[in-house]
């Protein structure tokens, strides 16, 4: 079955870094446009970042544009979220995604969730 295995959370303080790992199974990986999303404590679930199957087109939600960068390598089958300028509303749980569907942006639905790794940022 598809497993989505996401990586690389921790603590971090604010203006720091944090790299994010997805490594994903069980499917054919370049089929897929992958994303990440995050949800904080009381919350709703929401976009972060997005790739088209082969990394070339990318989506940002507008408050981590220029900070974070999504790439992915389909010989490993992993997607990355790279990190910066961490501010601490940034903190929550961050999950990995993969959908079959076209249309980069904040309507998209995906199919197929990891089990979240939390990121949090000290002030």
């Amino acid at each position: 079955q598809v497993r989505l295995v996401e990586s690389g959370g921790g603590l971090v303080q604010a203006g720091g870094s944090l790299r994010l790992s997805c490594a994903a199974s069980g499917l054919v990986f370049n089929y897929y446009a992958m994303g990440w999303f995050r949800q904080a404590p009381g919350k709703e679930r929401d976009v972060v970042a997005q790739t088209n199957w082969s990394g070339e087109v990318s989506y940002y939600a507008g408050s981590v544009k220029g900070r974070f960068t999504i790439s992915r390598d389909n010989a490993k089958k992993m997607v990355y979220l790279q990190m910066n300028s961490l501010k601490p509303e940034d903190t929550a749980v961050y999950y990995c995604a993969a959908t079959t569907r076209s249309g980069l942006g904040a309507k998209l639905a995906f199919d197929y969730w990891g089990q979240g790794t939390q990121v949090t940022v000290s002030s």
